[in-house]
């Protein structure tokens, strides 16, 4: 099941950075056929529309669904069928309603294989802090704390920067932690790390960007793999 969400682009038409769009776009290509997967509020909630064919995944949200589809055309939305971010969604056969309780229950048991998270900020050692800015009010930090303690993967989908263009891949986070040494992996908009004892290694770089770039707009400790490629979608 596709939507308007779901048209993808041809490499020749991406420009850097990337979209929120791409960067869900990429982290799909991390999902492996019979996956339980929790996504997060923000970017990794648009991985639902990205699902490589042949790839069967449960998508699992802590307000109480197993078995979420993409994003429902316009108009055609349900306001009784919502994922914890409170956006509409559609659902799968085989789809499973529960309470609270059943869903923490399946995430503190480690039954969830993979969990995709935004973030505010990641050390170079895999610290995560995303669930509050202190001084701005917050309706509550979610399953945040409960998913990084306990899903047996964890990738971060977020901007490289913030919005006055200072790293947010940094030595040690500075907001309030989420998770310590949990984050498996991060994709940006300018590229895609993974978290190794010697900090941040680039994998990957966006279409457009440099490894120049990346250096520059990295505060935590960066290397750059051998084989660095160019993203593909």
């Amino acid at each position: 099941m596709k939507n308007a969400l779901s048209n993808v682009q041809s490499e020749k038409e991406i420009k850097m950075p990337l979209t929120k769009e791409q960067i869900a776009q990429r982290i799909a290509k991390e999902l492996q056929d019979g996956y339980y997967i929790n996504l997060g509020i923000g970017i990794p909630t648009l991985v639902a529309n990205y699902i490589p064919e042949g790839v069967e995944v449960m998508l699992q949200s802590e307000n109480g669904l197993l078995g979420i589809g993409p994003f429902p055309y316009e108009g055609e939305e349900d306001a009784d069928l919502i994922n914890a971010g409170k956006q509409t969604i559609t659902t799968i056969p085989g789809s499973a309603f529960f309470d609270s309780a059943m869903s923490f229950g399946m995430i503190r048991a480690g039954r969830i294989d993979l969990t995709v998270l935004g973030a505010m900020e990641v050390s170079d050692t895999g610290d995560i802090a995303n669930w509050k800015i202190p001084g701005k009010m917050v309706k509550g930090m979610g399953g945040a704390m409960d998913l990084v303690a306990a899903a047996k993967n964890i990738i971060i989908a977020m901007q490289h920067t913030n919005p006055k263009g200072e790293s947010k891949l940094l030595p040690k986070c500075t907001l309030p932690i989420t998770g310590v040494k949990c984050v498996k992996k991060v994709v940006s908009d300018l590229g895609v790390f993974d978290i190794t004892p010697e900090g941040f290694r680039c994998l990957e770089y966006a279409p457009g960007v440099t490894i120049d770039e990346i250096k520059a707009k990295t505060a935590g400790r960066l290397t750059i793999a051998n084989d660095v490629r160019e993203m593909t979608f």
